[in-house]
């Protein structure tokens, strides 16, 4: 069965270090990470969309709103979780689906770009 699928990208300032799996960790820096989050649906609604855009978008800046400027190694759950982009995307892809899958609507990929030219990626 097909699938429609939209995304919207964000955008939030945030600092963090990397812990090492040999150990040590790096210094600490920021960044302005870039996040593209893809919803689909089974079918339209009855205003022929996946979902409106701009509430997708609040629903995104729900949860990374309390990253915004802010160092993750000191904001939950980044005090306990090592900061790499690819826990920020699976938290975001875990926390989105809770609020949007509903059978019609799933989560479909949250990308995560530390810079423009490294990203992670959760998808179902």
């Amino acid at each position: 069965m097909p699938r429609t699928t939209i995304s919207k990208d964000l955008v939030f300032s945030g600092a963090h270090a990397v812990a090492f799996t040999h150990g040590g960790s790096e210094r600490r820096h920021g960044h302005n990470w870039r996040l593209r989050v893809t919803i689909g649906a089974t079918e339209l609604d009855s205003a022929g969309m996946v979902m409106d855009f701009s509430e997708l978008k609040k629903h995104a800046r729900v949860i990374i709103d309390r990253f915004e400027h802010r160092d993750l190694n000191e904001t939950p759950p980044f005090d306990k979780l090592n900061p790499t982009a690819e826990n920020i995307a699976k938290l975001v892809f875990d926390e989105l689906s809770r609020t949007l899958d509903d059978g019609r609507i799933s989560v479909e990929r949250v990308e995560v770009w530390e810079t423009p030219r490294s990203r992670a990626m959760v998808e179902r």
